[in-house]
């Protein structure tokens, strides 16, 4: 899927449980962030075309290790170490990028380094990405306007 896609799915989730957790600004930052990094492994992301990821990317192909629940965990629970809340943004943008990338023909590799391929059916881009990116992007708006006026 697409950045954008990641992006306003990730602040959907966020913003319905933003309530129950303090520096809220940081824990949005965080998690909109961590839906970056699972893209680090391709050159042609917001965050791969650094050329600090060249390495990375010259020994892991796109949707390796980093679209798996291998490094979701182990970075999960080094920032546990640090703070607990800033974890679970992490592992909820994380998380959702791969749900999300699951859903796509390409799929992931949730267990790697064991080849068992999660797909679906969403062809980034497609259409039915489109309309997933509008229906989610609406409820932000929703949830955005409800927070600012107070309305639910």
């Amino acid at each position: 899927m697409y950045l954008k896609t990641h992006i306003v799915i990730t602040l959907f989730v966020v913003l319905l449980i933003l309530p129950f957790f303090d520096h809220k600004m940081a824990f949005v930052i965080i998690a909109l962030i961590a839906t970056l990094i699972p893209d680090i492994d391709t050159k042609h992301s917001r965050i791969g075309k650094y050329k600090i990821f060249r390495p990375l990317q010259f020994f892991f192909s796109h949707r390796g290790p980093t679209h798996s629940l291998v490094f979701l965990i182990l970075i999960c629970l080094l920032l546990i170490l640090w703070n607990f809340a800033f974890a679970v943004a992490f592992f909820i943008g994380f998380g959702l990028h791969l749900i999300v990338d699951s859903c796509t023909i390409m799929g992931i590799y949730v267990f790697w380094p064991l080849k068992k391929r999660f797909f679906w059916k969403i062809r980034t881009g497609g259409i039915i990405e489109n309309f997933v990116f509008s229906i989610f992007l609406a409820a932000d708006i929703v949830l955005i306007l409800s927070k600012i006026f107070c309305v639910f």
